[in-house]
């Protein structure tokens, strides 16, 4: 497991932690990788009835390590831009490994929950988020959009109108914001996000295991959610190419405003 997500059983509930708090949990492929061995080994794990998943440090995740994404010509090739769509299947497989689970998933969000990890966040079930949390998808600034289920799984939760005004504009936004339109289950004091998901945990337990597991893939399963992942795939496998795409990432990371030129 790597050290950048650990993992705890406590009786049914599964944790998965996010643990990079000097880097606000900003991921990498590193952390990306352990992700997926920890959804992994959730799914391995008998008797376990809710995953719980969490950040250490003082945000849940502020997204994407940007400056990780250099490191795709090593891990993909010099053409890696030509090999987008490939790319974009495999960090969406990890979100999709974890939306498939049978088993209740909960996300604790607190101080930034952003572009990838807010996908991240809408791969799980129900979402528990701290007063003062900022949530977004910043991609469209950079010159992308949001391509691991962000654009696909926040359609499905607040509509195509809702969706393209918050990807459009690539703004953050509040926990008023994110309750009134059912982007979180709940807004609490950050002391009580575990207490409130431990409760939720013990309610679901009430309940039988395999008609929840079947619950929820019958919701899930109204959404045609594979062919927008797709579109997603499709869409990004272009953008990564455009001259747009390379402004956003330097001004990004020289902390300047962007000078698009739509090419």
């Amino acid at each position: 497991m790597s050290e950048l997500v650990l993992t705890q059983q406590r009786d049914t509930i599964f944790e998965i932690i996010l643990n990079r708090p000097e880097k606000r949990n900003a991921m990498n492929a590193e952390l990306v990788e352990g992700l997926d061995t920890a959804v992994h080994t959730a799914n391995r794990t008998p008797n376990i009835r809710t995953v719980i998943i969490r950040g250490e440090g003082k945000a849940f995740s502020a997204g994407i390590d940007v400056s990780s994404l250099l490191g795709l010509a090593q891990k993909y090739g010099p053409h890696w831009q030509q090999r987008m769509r490939n790319i974009t299947d495999d960090f969406q497989a990890v979100h999709n490994r974890l939306e498939r689970l049978e088993i209740p998933t909960i996300a604790l969000l607190h101080g930034y929950c952003l572009g990838l990890a807010m996908e991240l966040a809408l791969a799980c079930d129900i979402r528990i988020a701290a007063e003062g949390t900022q949530m977004g998808l910043p991609e469209t600034r950079l010159g992308i959009i949001p391509d691991v289920g962000g654009t696909t799984r926040l359609t499905r939760l607040v509509g195509p109108a809702r969706a393209k005004e918050l990807i459009f504009t690539g703004r953050h936004f509040g926990m008023d914001y994110a309750e009134r339109w059912g982007i979180v289950n709940y807004v609490l004091p950050a002391d009580q996000l575990m207490a409130k998901a431990e409760e939720l945990a013990a309610e679901i337990n009430l309940a039988a295991p395999l008609a929840v597991g079947m619950a929820k893939r019958v919701i899930d399963g109204l959404s045609d959610i594979d062919r927008g992942l797709m579109l997603e795939g499709w869409a990004q496998s272009q953008l990564m190419s455009s001259e747009d795409f390379l402004e956003g990432a330097q001004s990004f990371m020289m902390k300047r405003p962007p000078q698009f030129k739509g090419k």
